[in-house]
């Protein structure tokens, strides 16, 4: 791949997102130093782990519970030793209160029969969103889970 191949497939992670300016510029200054070619910040290890943070909402399913703590005690845990969990952890506890709060709703709404179809339809919702994510940390793409309200912020360049 040459230089120019190389520099323009950075500069599209870096406006995708998957790479912060910290690690664009040092990517970019080692790509041009003498030293070869950069490596890959968003390693394999981090991807894992991202993908386990969304995969581990889940667990709600065998251990009551364990769908909510789980991927948070992961983000936490990980944010300081791979920085690009933090976009993850903060995409999936957003999707984890907003499915309380729709959760709760439709129960209250059960009485007016309109309840059912939507509790039905956020389980169905709590299965396949943490499984797209998964695959897609797994791909090094961070993936907004729709439906979430915004309660935690990430800034893709930070």
């Amino acid at each position: 791949m040459s230089l120019a191949d190389e520099l323009g497939r950075m500069e599209d992670q870096w406006r995708a997102g998957t790479l912060t300016d910290e690690e664009f510029q040092r990517a970019k200054a080692k790509l041009l130093s003498d030293e070869g070619p950069p490596r890959a910040p968003s390693t394999t290890g981090a991807r894992d782990w991202a993908m386990w943070l969304h995969l581990s909402m889940l667990a709600g399913f065998v251990v009551a519970g364990a769908g909510f703590i789980a991927p948070i005690v992961i983000w936490q845990i990980k944010k300081e030793e791979f920085p690009e969990i933090d976009r993850h952890g903060k995409r999936a506890t957003n999707w984890l209160i907003s499915a309380l709060i729709y959760g709760f709703v439709s129960g209250l709404l059960v009485f007016l029969v309109i309840g059912i179809p939507m509790l039905l339809a956020l389980a169905a919702c709590s299965v396949v969103f943490p499984i797209i994510a998964g695959l897609k940390a797994n791909k090094g793409e961070v993936w907004t889970y729709p439906l979430a309200i915004e309660f935690f912020k990430d800034n893709p360049r930070a």
